[in-house]
């Protein structure tokens, strides 16, 4: 008994769950105790130098200064590269704000290295059903900060070739649901709420919902995407708060026929009130918006961000600054580039040769640019770009193509349809029709179903299943 009051204690000191990180009296997050409680392992030195040997590439400065500092097969993941086999990322997004905050930038600008790095697909899930539940947010309300939340995410600058954004309220369905009926089964309640920490109290809908955010680490969910490539593996990039759902996966995996996922997983990108608690859109006052004009960013660092100075000029230059829980320091760690730059503020800063206000300035520009380029990059993102990255994965290319035998050397799983003129005709019309349409696509069925309805040019077609044939070529194709 001694020892379970003696665990409850040490629990209580820190709070960290996909809903909650907290540190108790002001203290900070151990990730040593994390590491330790979830059982994943620490990313050290060898794996940054492997990644930078097999990409040809330097690493990412969140590998090089351990923002990224834990990870569950990520060597596998590595292994499977050097032998020439692909793999694929997932991460994803639970819209609650109507713009991300820095904090959630984090993980889609590492998941971009990762995608140029190793050129793989990824696909991003947008979970509006969850945070409909969990915030309490209307369905509508959900879906549309979905939409918004999208924007912010392409404009990170990733390859929409090579990737593909959905959001569950449209998506689940068909093979994707298979898999997380598959993954319930294996499931039982009280290991739900031994993983998550729910209560009697919480609806059911809480408890339903961690198989959603399971499947997309199965390729088998997405067949339009993957076909016939159910042991493809796949690698998660995520904060480590998000540990314990794809514990639960790894569990299943191999109980229902498939790989277990890799995760690399990162520490919290703290509030400006300091590192008792990861920055939450929650609250206004903690975060650094990418809607923030220059006026707004510079305000909340001078007014909110927690500074590791001396109380006196006079204190400060005799005693340095308290590095480790100073505040702008931290977060030119993550984003100030230039590693000499950072070493040498840290040396004069720590030294008390600069002040908090020259180290809150440099922080000021460095946010300031970051998110004025990424304003810049969010209003180039139009709804057709948007409509690619959500639809026409892998489409880049079919435009120009008129004939089966040319789609099939493209690795298109076509019915024997040879086109005529009229047929490639129809053809263009659609896909130009395509680029502009906000169709509906949807997980069953082995293909990405789009309802011909939605498009004016077919909406007068009184039976369009009259022509299986054509169905079927136009089903692949958007596949």
């Amino acid at each position: 008994m001694a020892d379970d009051g003696q665990k409850r204690g040490e629990e209580e000191e820190q709070v960290v769950n996909p809903w909650e990180v907290t540190a108790k009296d002001g203290g900070k997050i151990d990730y040593d105790k994390l590491i330790e409680k979830f059982g994943c392992q620490r990313l050290d030195r060898s794996l940054v130098d492997r990644v930078e040997h097999l990409t040809g590439r330097p690493a990412h400065v969140f590998l090089r200064r351990g923002v990224f500092f834990a990870h569950r097969d990520f060597n596998e993941i590595l292994d499977v590269y050097e032998r020439g086999e692909k793999f694929y990322l997932y991460t994803g997004r639970g819209p609650s704000s109507e713009a991300l905050h820095l904090g959630h930038l984090v993980p889609f600008m590492f998941t971009k290295y990762l995608q140029d790095a190793f050129k793989v697909p990824l696909v991003i899930q947008l979970t509006d059903d969850e945070k409909c539940m969990w915030k309490n947010l209307s369905v509508e309300e959900s879906q549309r900060l979905a939409h918004e939340n999208a924007k912010d995410i392409i404009a990170c600058g990733f390859d929409i070739t090579r990737t593909f954004i959905f959001s569950d309220f449209s998506y689940v369905g068909g093979a994707f649901y298979e898999n997380m009926v598959k993954v319930a089964k294996c499931v039982t309640f009280n290991k739900v709420v031994g993983i998550f920490g729910l209560t009697p109290e919480d609806h059911i809908g809480k408890i339903s919902f961690p198989p959603v955010q399971a499947v997309p680490s199965f390729p088998s969910s997405f067949p339009h995407l993957f076909p016939g490539k159910d042991q493809l593996r796949c690698l998660i990039p995520c904060a480590i708060d998000q540990d314990p759902y794809f514990r639960m996966t790894r569990d299943v995996a191999p109980r229902i026929g498939y790989q277990k996922p890799a995760l690399i997983e990162s520490s919290f990108f703290p509030a400006l009130q300091g590192e008792t608690g990861k920055m939450s859109a929650s609250d206004p006052n903690s975060a650094i918006y990418v809607t923030d004009s220059s006026k707004d960013i510079k305000n909340k660092v001078n007014r909110y961000a927690f500074s590791g100075g001396q109380d006196s000029i006079e204190n400060h230059r005799k005693y340095g600054a308290n590095l480790e829980v100073d505040i702008p320091v931290k977060y030119l760690s993550f984003f100030l580039e230039d590693d000499a730059e950072l070493e040498q503020i840290r040396k004069e800063y720590g030294a008390g040769r600069m002040l908090t206000g020259e180290v809150k300035k440099r922080l000021i520009e460095v946010l300031s640019e970051l998110v004025e380029r990424h304003c810049k990059a969010r209003a180039a993102v139009t709804d057709e770009a948007l409509f690619g990255c959500t639809h026409r994965l892998f489409m880049n290319k079919l435009p120009q193509m008129t004939t089966v035998e040319e789609l099939d050397n493209e690795g298109y799983n076509l019915p024997p349809l040879k086109m005529n003129a009229t047929l490639s005709c129809l053809f263009n019309v659609f896909f130009l029709l395509l680029t502009l349409s906000p169709l509906d696509s949807r997980g069953s069925g082995e293909h990405a179903m789009v309802d011909l309805n939605y498009l004016p040019a077919f909406k007068d077609v009184p039976d369009y299943d009259a022509v299986p044939a054509f169905w079927d070529a136009i089903r692949s194709l958007v596949s």
